[in-house]
């Protein structure tokens, strides 16, 4: 049976530090891709919101948009501003309906698990830590889903900015 020949390459050779950087031109075949690899941006793992499963399912609603707001996640449903997903400190870790005060008693009646948020009492709040989370939020994403005229708000009108001059 012939031996199998094992090509020797910079990072076979003898005298190679393991773990050493590549030389120079290593990427330089990659074109673009090989420029991204030098500067970091291709390998690097982007971090997972922790609340990512439950917007998920809106993503097929072609109104669906999802911004970053103040830390947070806010999805937008129908131009609404629906639901805003946190994971800071208490009270900012969980989830905010958006919701208008007058729909405030028919949704804390469905889903006690809510509460007006302590700083923004406008929006109710689903705090992590509440039981039954998972399964609260669920259903509201499912509610957001079939566009339930409760939850969401219009978000204001962008103001104009000023000419200089």
């Amino acid at each position: 049976m012939g031996r199998l020949k094992i090509q020797e390459t910079d990072a076979t050779r003898p005298g190679r530090a393991v773990g050493a950087a590549p030389p120079e031109d290593a990427f330089a075949e990659l074109g673009h891709l090989g420029a991204a690899v030098e500067r970091g941006q291709i390998g690097r793992t982007k971090p997972v919101h922790p609340y990512q499963w439950l917007w998920e399912p809106l993503e097929d609603d072609p109104t669906f948009v999802l911004r970053p707001m103040f830390g947070g996640k806010a999805a937008y449903v129908m131009g609404r501003l629906t639901l805003y997903f946190t994971a800071g400190r208490e009270p900012w870790r969980g989830m905010l309906v958006c919701t208008e005060r007058a729909h405030h008693a028919s949704l804390l009646a469905e889903f006690p698990e809510l509460s007006p948020h302590s700083i923004l009492p406008k929006w109710l709040y689903l705090p992590e830590t509440a039981g039954h989370f998972e399964a609260t939020a669920e259903r509201l994403v499912a509610l957001a889903r079939r566009h339930d005229p409760r939850l969401g708000i219009e978000p204001p009108p962008k103001k104009q900015r000023r000419r200089a001059g």
